[in-house]
């Protein structure tokens, strides 16, 4: 450690100078501030060509591994704060000696400098009312869209640029580095620069929640309004617990400011929001501006108010139609609920590329015969595949570049800002008889300027070396250094034998097609038969036999022609690809799904998940199997978070999207869920109907049954299944039973995912007699599968509404309270929330009331189980209305998950 830096925790290990290059990418220009949390240096980022603030580390960080772990991951969940009037975070970068955080450079000054400066060091309500309403805004953007809190706010961390607009810094940034720091600094000097703006519950370390951000917010406005935070000498511990904060018309008064008078709204609001108990602050910073009569409101929040049993209709996803494992409805039909005014989402800008992230696009093939574009295809996959099993590189998946084919007129650096990289590859393919003719070219996208080609002319059987030369050229120029098993896996050859290699191209194009339509099922028994002809050519495919297991468990699991055999076949090839290839990434890659689907062994499927994403780094698959693990394992926040980088690693898969859009819904984040899907349509216009489909779920979820109709408006195709599900709920939920029937009678699918919304529909339409045949028939297609001992979700939660609908009370009860019993939610939180949703509808339907009510009380605090739109307004719940105990289960319904 330097001397003279142990005694200083704000101080950096090493003494930087202006024109120093750091971290191999960063000139330092001049420092623009110090204090507790570190230097912070103006430098230009000569990769992105931009000015950046560096904001160096102390050294409790840097020697602190666990701290700065921490910090790392704070930054992560920070880098997705893209608020215009948040400081945006670009990266953390550490070395053995330092670590910096790169940031959005602010030209301008804190308000605490500003404040400085004006007369008497005071500004007044009206100077401070537009910023106001902008931090404000930043907070209800953070809190409720996301789910970060500041922890460390103050007039030293708000900016003002030159163009008169506020930037609230640190976001993210402070909860794992502040809290260390303010111990620190608590221990050696008694106050730090922080604890003047904490509430009572953050002074005491208590978790932090978005209420102590408010009492900040209090402390920061009347510091800026009198001069002097609330408290800010003394015995400080004993004031912010008990002390009320002096009016501040009576601090200014102290101070001899002119003029003494503060208005009466700032003097409340302020005072609330310095409230000793949470609960008696504003709730939300929307609820601030509000007070304040701020005009604007903060983007992203949604509260909805309850008020008196208005009956007017709105949209809610059933509790009944719990079964969906893809849809988790969300509509509003008003009944002690006001639908929230809708929120205007736009679609995010695309990601700033990262310094080593490259996209392979199709090869060309320029061969005389058509079936030679499957070889081609075969090249550019195996590139692409080498280059993505290296960690230091981000490569975008195939998915997504399969949209630019080759041939095509395209612009590179559009290409490139739409996948969010910063390199392009481009590549032809040329095979005649027993030669083959490959040429590839790196592109850096920001210039359009070729750093790097080559033509590589040779027999057929050297295209394997070709490949592998091509990636080991490319992660060369993009400075990517492979560590001894990254080179060994990118020189290897998958096979000898070049027909066997083009069956397992075809086949894996066909288990692309896994999208949100579910148009599928027939491709993946195509792809089955492609891979057992490869493995009959060359039985030492071991790539080939895991590619079969995938497809043979996708084909079990999820198209009406698969069956246990299929499950059968795929340990068979699993265990073959084990025999040849055990620690390869997609025989992991391939367990896992065997180990997920097959065997619902969750936890183990997370662990071998983790052993294949260390050898394929960049494999977006890997991710949105990770984010269907944690949802069934109650960890939906975890989960979320694997769907988006998917996203970030497969920016045109559709299923991406579509998971990460309801895993937002399911933790009541309608704003992201609704960005989700926007960013989705403008990725993939091609499936724009599909997307809108699933956006009125969150539209009537945030906004109301007008604003879900004005989204199915907007479908062009009618007949899809999400469009289909919509049109029978929304007449349903408005009680325009007539409209519902026939959406009923047209809904494309039979079965399991039909017969709960025709039980739900005979008894709230009150025609349980005119169907009993209907019902009785559909329950008795169920009596085979009943029997079993271990029926389905969705035969169990069938078969319990059928019984209910019937009056077969006790049956309806046994059957659902079986379904919970196999099902738990601590084994399985995904199916076992739909099934505690249904026994709560059977007892509701059944006259036990107080059961249903009980239930209920738990279902609120889960997440993926019951929003307040569902439990408010859903016609299946109309026996709870008058228990007063309901109101209170819809308001806690209404908060987001936690």
């Amino acid at each position: 450690m330097n001397p003279g830096a142990s005694d200083d925790p704000g101080a950096t290990l090493r003494e930087y100078a202006p024109g120093q290059k750091v971290f191999g990418r960063y000139t330092l220009r001049k420092i623009l501030g110090r204090g507790g949390m570190g230097i912070v240096w103006l430098a230009r980022d000569e990769e992105l060509e931009r000015d950046v603030a560096l904001k160096f580390l102390p050294d409790l960080v840097v020697l602190d591994k666990a701290l700065l772990n921490d910090l790392k991951r704070e930054t992560r969940r920070s880098l997705e704060l893209t608020h215009k009037n948040i400081v945006r975070i670009h990266d953390f970068v550490n070395s053995d000696t330092s670590a910096c955080i790169s940031m959005e450079f602010i030209d301008g000054d804190t308000l605490s400098n500003l404040r400085a400066e004006k007369e008497g060091k005071v500004f007044q309500p009206d100077e401070i009312a537009a910023w106001t309403s902008q931090l404000c805004d930043a907070l209800a953007y953070a809190h409720h869209d996301a789910r970060i809190i500041h922890r460390d706010l103050k007039p030293a961390n708000l900016m003002v640029n030159q163009k008169g607009d506020l930037k609230v810094s640190d976001f993210g940034i402070a909860r794992s580095l502040g809290d260390s720091m303010s111990k620190l600094t608590l221990a050696s000097a008694g106050t730090s620069g922080t604890l003047v703006y904490m509430s009572p519950q953050q002074f005491d370390g208590e978790r932090g929640t978005h209420l102590d951000d408010i009492y900040s917010l209090g402390a920061t406005l009347y510091d800026i309004l009198t001069s002097k935070p609330p408290f800010y000498s003394g015995n400080l511990d004993k004031q912010i617990h008990e002390r009320p904060a002096p009016p501040m018309t009576e601090r200014r008064k102290e101070f001899n400011l002119e003029p003494a008078h503060v208005p009466p709204v700032w003097e409340e609001t302020v005072a609330a929001c310095l409230a000793k108990d949470p609960a008696h602050r504003p709730q939300s910073a929307m609820e601030v501006a509000q007070r304040l009569g701020l005009s604007g409101s903060p983007s992203g929040i949604a509260t909805a108010h309850l008020g008196k049993r208005s009956w007017r209709p709105v949209l809610v996803a059933s509790g009944i139609a719990a079964l969906l494992l893809l849809i988790v409805g969300g509509w509003y039909l008003s009944a002690r609920w006001r639908a929230p005014v809708a929120t205007k989402v736009e679609a995010p800008a695309p990601q700033a590329a990262a310094s080593k992230s490259v996209a392979v696009l199709p090869f060309e093939n320029l061969s005389a015969e058509e079936e030679n574009a499957v070889f081609a295809g075969g090249v550019h996959r195996e590139v692409l595949s080498d280059l993505a099993k290296i960690a230091e590189l981000k490569v975008i998946s195939r998915t997504s570049v399969m949209r630019y084919q080759a041939g095509t007129a395209h612009n590179v650096k559009d290409i490139a800002r739409e996948l969010g990289v910063a390199y392009v590859v481009e590549g032809s393919v040329q095979r005649a008889g027993e030669r083959v003719r490959v040429t590839a070219q790196l592109i850096d996208a920001r210039t359009d300027t070729q750093l790097w080609g080559e033509t590589y002319d040779r027999q057929l059987a050297d295209v394997f070396a070709i490949q592998s030369e091509i990636a080991q050229k490319i992660s060369a120029q993009l400075g990517a250094t492979l560590s001894p098993h990254e080179r060994t896996v990118v020189a290897s050859k998958p096979t000898q034998n070049i027909k066997a290699f083009e069956d397992y191209i075809r086949a894996r194009a066909l288990m692309e097609t896994l999208t949100i339509n579910f148009a599928y099922g027939d491709n993946m028994t195509k792809a089955a038969g492609y891979l057992e002809q490869a493995v009959a050519k060359d039985p030492q495919f071991a790539l080939a036999y895991s590619a079969l297991a995938e497809a043979k468990v996708h084909r079990a699991r999820h198209t009406e022609k698969g069956g246990p055999e299929d499950l059968v076949e795929a340990e068979a090839a699993l265990e073959k690809a084990h025999q040849l290839a055990p620690e390869a990434g997609e025989t992991r890659f391939a367990q896992a799904l065997y180990e997920y689907y097959g065997e619902l062994e969750f936890n183990r499927a997370l662990g071998t998940l983790e052993v294949a994403a260390r050898a394929l780094p960049n494999n977006a698959e890997i991710y949105k199997l990770r984010g269907l693990i944690e949802r069934r394992l109650g960890r939906w926040q975890e989960s979320l978070r694997h769907f988006q980088r998917a996203i970030e690693l497969d920016p045109k898969d559709a299923e991406a999207y579509r998971l990460a859009g309801l895993g937002a819904y399911a933790l009541r984040q309608y704003p992201e869920g609704l960005r989700i899907l926007e960013a989705a349509i403008a990725a993939l216009p091609s499936e724009e109907d599909a997307f809108r489909a699933q956006k009125c779920f969150l539209t009537g979820a945030q906004s109301g049954p007008e604003a879900a109709r004005s989204e199915l408006e907007k479908i062009g195709r009618k007949d899809t299944f999400f469009a289909a599900w919509m049109a029978f709920y929304i007449p349903f939920y408005e009680r325009n039973y007539a409209e519902a029937e026939q959406a009923l009678e047209n809904f494309p699918r039979a079965g399991a995912m039909r017969h709960p919304m025709l039980a739900s529909f005979a008894v709230a339409s009150d025609t349980v007699e005119q169907r009993r045949a209907s019902l009785q028939a559909a329950l008795a297609g169920y009596e085979e599968e009943l029997a079993k001992p271990s029926p389905g979700p969705d035969v169990l939660i069938s078969c319990a509404l059928l019984q209910a609908a019937l009056g077969n009370k006790t049956e309806a009860i046994r059957v659902a309270r079986r379904g919970v019993e196999l099902y738990p939610v601590n084994k399985n939180a995904l199916d076992g929330t739909y099934l505690l949703k249904t026994l709560a509808s059977v007892y509701t339907w059944t006259g036990e009331e107080e059961a249903a009510l009980e239930l209920l009380s738990d279902l609120v605090k889960m997440p993926n189980a019951l929003g307040a739109t569902e439990l408010a307004l859903d016609p299946g719940w109309d026996n709870l209305r008058d228990d007063p105990r309901f109101a209170d289960l819809v308001a806690e319904s209404a908060r987001p998950i936690e």
